[in-house]
């Protein structure tokens, strides 16, 4: 389980490391290209939704707990980086299945 803070007031969301990983790369690509986008995540409590304004300007921290760096499925960052870009705004997505590298 790893943590992703957000801003100055240290709002703290839990994700899975491997989820958390995979949003890394996609925050990180949008905020390298100076691109702002809606975030939107399950508060803590389980209800409803929370929407965070993600910003070249906000500070993030991408805490891990894991011991190793999970590895990355490309698949799920592309479809995580059209998310991003898109009005809604990024919405976690399940991760797609992996294609089977001899084919069958």
């Amino acid at each position: 389980m790893g943590r992703l803070i957000y801003g100055s007031s240290n709002q703290s969301f839990d994700f899975d490391d491997r989820l958390l990983a995979h949003l890394r790369v996609v925050f990180m690509n949008k905020l390298r290209r100076r691109e702002s986008f809606l975030f939107n995540t399950p508060p803590t409590d389980g209800l409803g939704t929370r929407a965070l304004w993600v910003a070249p300007a906000v500070p993030l921290v991408f805490h891990f707990y894991g011991g190793r760096t999970p590895s990355l499925n490309g698949a799920w960052i592309d479809a995580l980086m059209k998310e991003a870009g898109s009005v809604n705004g990024l919405t976690v997505l399940d991760e797609p299945a992996r294609p089977n590298p001899r084919g069958a």
